[in-house]
């Protein structure tokens, strides 16, 4: 399923692409990348390392439902050509000791994950892992940091509020789009925000440049069980249990009857919820810990911002560990 949205033709991913590099002033020269090759805007990666100035860019790719091996290469290396780098970026299908090896920073790309104990065995001692989000929305599952400690290896989060990467300012774009999507107009309507994090004031403010009404409380026994509401947007940072119950789905449905629950961030007791006749977005249920909604929903923006953002962070830190230290502004540290 490629994302043939026109806004996302190449040659305005390469000019995002350089826009983004310039402004994260990311210089991966004589570095060597690991990272994936996908669909949509997350082809972007691999492309955007060597227009960085990497040596050398291994791109993993596999076949997805979302896109098959042949069709990401062909869509990678069209951006390639078009940045004028086609022979700096090398398509694996595996990973392998001998090119994990090989790379000075690994991205925690979908591909390439889980980066386990076998994995972090293979990397060069000074080698950096970057998440490709910020430090506080770790997910265990997707890097073994016991491992990484032991070894040496660095694990680093993008700070995606520096102003060079700004990603969270779209935040309220995606609500805004999760909502119109569900068939819900935001403009004039009433909303619940349920958020613990520093989300919060992105996506509430998103939601009101639009028009909408928004109480924002961190937990659903702060919300007012006086008003009406025509959606409760949920977007608390996730826990090992779900973080809305069937006591949360009994509450909602007494409360609030009829109110869409948008599943934004955060795993919710869909089977509670269904059960109790709860109208829930999006209709298939995130994986445990994820999104409800890409950023790539709204455009490829956030996704080349993100992705510079967090090889910046990477060469941040790769520049630290060789005593050539910069740009400590972009980072987290886990």
């Amino acid at each position: 399923m490629y994302d043939t949205r026109p806004g996302l033709n190449s040659q305005r991913l390469v000019n995002l692409m350089r826009q983004a590099v310039k402004r994260c002033e990311l210089q991966l020269d004589n570095l060597s990348v690991l990272t994936e090759a996908a669909t949509g805007a997350y082809a972007v990666t691999p492309v955007v390392a060597a227009i960085a100035g990497a040596k050398k860019v291994f791109a993993f790719t596999r076949t997805t439902r979302y896109g098959t091996v042949e069709g990401v290469k062909a869509l990678t290396q069209q951006l390639a050509e078009i940045a004028g780098l086609g022979d700096r970026i090398e398509f694996i299908s595996e990973k392998t000791p001998d090119i994990v090896n090989q790379a000075d920073i690994i991205t925690n790309s979908g591909h390439l994950r889980p980066i386990n104990a076998e994995m972090i065995g293979w990397m060069k001692p000074n080698a950096v892992i970057g998440l490709m989000y910020e430090a506080w929305e770790f997910r265990p599952e997707d890097v073994d940091l016991v491992s990484c400690r032991l070894k040496g290896i660095q694990v680093v989060g993008v700070n995606e509020r520096h102003p060079a990467v700004d990603v969270f300012s779209f935040l309220g774009i995606m609500a805004v789009k999760q909502l119109l999507d569900a068939g819900v107009s935001v403009y004039t309507s009433n909303l619940l925000l349920l958020c613990d994090n520093p989300f919060r004031q992105f996506i509430e403010h998103g939601l009101v440049q639009v028009g909408a009404t928004v109480d924002s409380v961190d937990s659903l026994v702060a919300a007012s069980i006086d008003k009406n509401y025509d959606a409760i947007i949920v977007a608390l940072q996730p826990r090992i249990e779900p973080i809305l119950t069937a006591n949360d789905a009994a509450a909602i449905a007494k409360q609030w009857p009829g109110t869409l629950v948008a599943q934004y961030w955060g795993d919710i007791d869909r089977t509670a919820f269904i059960a109790q006749k709860i109208p829930l977005f999006p209709e298939i249920e995130p994986k445990p810990g994820h999104m409800g909604i890409l950023p790539s929903a709204v455009g490829p923006e956030p996704i080349v911002r993100l992705q510079t953002g967090g090889l910046k962070a990477a060469e941040v830190i790769w520049r630290q560990a060789n005593q050539q230290a910069s740009g400590w502004e972009f980072v987290q540290l886990l």
